[in-house]
């Protein structure tokens, strides 16, 4: 087993996992779920042993987290042969949805009892690159989870006809911005027949880092609680909410952004007090029921609508409202990107300071991670991590999915022996 492997595990998770495994297969509370792909959830069944339908690159992973000099390099000079992966390509694959589902291993997935118990929901934004999409809700899939996938008006046609083919008549289409796309997902996920107990959003180059029967064991010691940055707003950020904002035209690929006037808003509504973060939230289910029933969230809404980039002061301030389910007190100090455990990013500004240098390139001030970061992203504690780009090093993305993998096959295999020596 490569030692990459149980390097990311901490001993106390990796022994209340193994704990968790005997105790399952002694009571015999191991539970395959059957059903077939329909409406917002995917779901499993068994199947024969998947088959590739990536390019997989000959290298050594367990060498790259070590960071063996000749295995870094080998990864860095065979990231420069990126084979292209078109997304024609996956319309093709999906054409016929049950050998698509059994030749990429959706079938063959062991849910625990504790998982099953713990649903997720997950909100999905994406635009681009959708073999990137499927391997990402294939990271994130277990036969207990929904998603929602929200693409909008600059998706090329060969990215919708794909995306359809993954969800079929359950993809959510609208041209809007960020914030309306995960609030509707939410209303429809709100309603569906699964019982989940937290939404997660993520966009199309996010990977997890956790498998998700990790999520569900740190998302159970939450009790209720909610994780996102929420800080109080720098004077530059404060702008971004104080003054009118009107969209116009832009010369690149958002081709509409908001632009700031001189025409100063209100105050916000009920005298709430601003707070900032970013996009990206692991939010309860009792939360967002509450959001969707209160008029202060309502207000607070319709105030956000013409600041620039809602999303980042959105969620930073509901979940400081006095009184709302699993909320933060205004009181607490700052929580910051590198302290909630949504989403693991480096910015170009903080590199060396708060974290080392990017070894794979940067997109607006974003890192796009190489095969470098490997051990840094899986060692951190984050549950997710952005950016990743295929085409920048599909290496790191290889690996990260192997890893994954194997610590999924290392609980499925102690579930299955253990099942045949109590029978």
């Amino acid at each position: 087993m490569p030692n990459f492997l149980f390097n990311t595990v901490p001993k106390k998770v990796f022994s209340w996992l193994v704990s968790v495994v005997l105790i399952l297969c002694l009571v015999l509370m191991v539970s395959l779920k059957h059903s077939n792909t329909r409406g917002l959830v995917i779901t499993a069944h068994t199947a024969l042993a998947p088959t590739e339908t990536f390019h997989r690159y000959n290298v050594d992973c367990s060498g790259i987290y070590d960071m063996d000099p000749v295995e870094v390099g080998n990864a860095l000079a065979l990231r420069r042969q990126v084979v292209e992966e078109r997304d024609d390509s996956l319309v093709n694959l999906t054409s016929n949805c049950d050998i698509f589902l059994e030749s990429r291993g959706y079938k063959d997935v062991c849910l625990s009892q504790e998982e099953k118990n713990f649903p997720l929901a997950y909100s999905l934004v994406v635009h681009k690159n959708a073999r990137m999409v499927e391997r990402l809700i294939k990271a994130l899939y277990s036969p207990s989870n929904i998603f929602c996938i929200h693409y909008d008006a600059k998706s090329s046609n060969e990215f919708r006809s794909a995306m359809e083919g993954l969800a079929q008549e359950s993809v959510l289409y609208a041209s809007i911005n960020r914030l309306k796309a995960d609030l509707h997902c939410m209303s429809d996920l709100v309603k569906s027949e699964v019982q989940w107990r937290y939404i997660i959003n993520l966009c199309g180059q996010d990977f997890p880092l956790r498998t998700n029967i990790e999520l569900v064991s740190e998302l159970t010691r939450l009790n209720g609680g909610n994780m996102l940055e929420s800080s109080r707003p720098t004077q530059a950020k404060s702008e971004r909410y104080k003054y009118h904002h009107e969209i116009q035209d832009a010369n690149f690929e958002y081709q509409k952004i908001p632009v700031r006037t001189n025409e100063e808003k209100k105050p916000p509504p009920h005298g709430i007090e601003m707070f900032t973060g970013n996009a990206y939230f692991v939010l309860s289910r009792e939360f967002v029921e509450y959001m969707q029933s209160s008029n202060v969230v309502k207000d607070f809404l319709a105030w956000s609508e013409d600041t620039y980039s809602p999303d980042e002061h959105y969620w930073a301030t509901l979940v400081r409202l006095p009184g709302v389910p699993g909320g933060i007190p205004r009181s607490q100090p700052d929580i910051t990107d590198l302290m909630s455990k949504t989403r693991l990013v480096k910015w170009s500004y903080l590199e060396e300071s708060l974290y080392p240098h990017c070894t794979g390139e940067h997109m607006r001030s974003v890192c796009v991670y190489g095969v470098g970061e490997m051990r840094w992203l899986l060692n951190y504690g984050h549950w997710f991590a952005n950016k990743f780009d295929p085409k920048v090093d599909p290496i790191i993305i290889q690996c990260l999915e192997e890893n994954l993998q194997k610590k999924q096959k290392l609980l499925q295999s102690l579930f299955f022996l253990l099942l045949v020596c109590t029978i």
